[in-house]
């Protein structure tokens, strides 16, 4: 595959994107939309995953700007960055604007030739 040279936002969206590939990144994000301010234990407790896994998964959140987590004692409390999210929003807005001049028209309904068995 060619290299493709991306603008500094394409490769943050990017970044965003591929960080919600994962399905257990998605529900930690969402887990944490619902419940702010959590810490790596409840993250934990929530996913049924070892504290390893979900860090690992906490820090790609984090790279890719989802997330800041800030030391708490021997915890880390993790918190989504509301700029980022909304960033991300309005990145997400844009690339909708417009879809229906650039889809294909509808096609005619194809009709069935079904014959019935007796």
């Amino acid at each position: 595959m060619k290299d493709v040279r991306l603008r500094s936002d394409e490769a943050r969206l990017v970044r965003m994107a591929r960080a919600l590939g994962n399905p257990l990144r998605l529900r930690l994000l969402r887990y944490m939309v619902a419940n702010p301010q959590c810490i790596t234990g409840d993250l934990v407790q929530f996913s049924g995953l070892a504290q390893s896994t979900v860090s690992q998964h906490l820090k790609v959140l984090r790279q890719a700007g989802w997330v800041n987590g800030e030391v708490e004692g021997s915890a880390t409390c993790y918190c989504l960055d509301p700029q980022a999210m909304g960033w991300f929003a309005d990145e997400v807005q844009r690339l909708s604007e417009g879809w229906s001049q650039i889809c294909c028209p509808p096609r005619p309904a194809a009709k069935m030739n079904v014959e019935v068995m007796r």
